[in-house]
This record gives structure tokens, sequence and C-alpha cells, in this order.
């Protein structure tokens, strides 16, 4: 497992506030950023899209993971997101569920109570790698 003293979080974390800045947060006046490093060494970042019709806002989470399919993919393996004073944020539990499908093993979160992997924070997850298994046990 990666240690999170392998990654520049002061840069991952001034990246994040960077994306927030771009936040379209009219209606809550909540704008969050996030970022990530992908397991090639690129940067991706995200921040929140909100909506007049609350139920299709995106979270930073959700444009953070088009910027890594945009990019040409790959897994994310580090991740911070901040809110607009540029505190640290915990994913919800839907963008939890994003990030795990696009995550490598033992993707490191910085969370409001430190660094956690994300099966910390999602435990007993079920995204792509389960279903490798499911898939090689049928074979």
């Amino acid at each position: 497992m990666t240690h999170p003293s392998e990654f520049d979080w002061t840069t991952l974390r001034a990246t994040a506030r960077s994306a927030m800045e771009r936040a379209y947060a009219p209606y809550s006046k909540f704008a969050v950023g996030a970022a990530a490093l992908t397991d090639d060494g690129r940067m991706v970042s995200g921040c929140n899209i909100e909506n007049a019709s609350y139920g299709v806002t995106l979270c930073a989470e959700c444009s953070l993971v088009t910027d890594l399919i945009m990019g040409g993919g790959g897994l994310l393996v580090a991740f911070t997101c901040v809110d607009g004073n540029g505190d640290t944020l915990m994913p919800c539990g839907r963008c939890r569920q994003l990030l795990y499908e696009h995550s490598a093993d033992g993707l490191i979160l910085d969370t409001v109570s430190g660094f956690k992997t994300i099966d910390e924070v999602l435990p007993d997850a079920f995204g792509p790698r389960q279903l490798d298994v499911y898939r090689e046990t049928r074979a």
C-alpha cells in the first residue's frame, strides 16, 4: 500500500482550492473543489456545478472523474476535497462510490479525520475489482 507521505499534499490541496474557485454554486453558495493524482502521475480536478433542479447538481468529484476520463483515463491514487474556505471535506456516499469505481487499489483520501484508504471510507464496496473476481470464478 502507498503511504500518504509519498504525495505532495500541499500541491494537491492548492489544485483543489483552484478548482473550487471555478465552482458554479449560485444556490447553496457552497463552493467545492477536488483534486487527485493518477497512477501515471497526472493531476485531475473538478468543482461542483449546481442546477436549479437540485437533483441534477454535480458534485466536485463528478467533474473530477470527467477530467480523469477526458484526459485519457487511469486510476486515482491520492484525493483531496475542499470547501470555499479551503477546509478539507469528506466526499458524500455517492461520491465515495464514484471514486471507488476509478480508484487504484489503496487510493488514499485526505479526510477530515486524517488520511484514509478508499476501503476504510467505503468498506465492503462493490466495483470493478469485485466484478473481475466474479468473472474469474465463472470462467
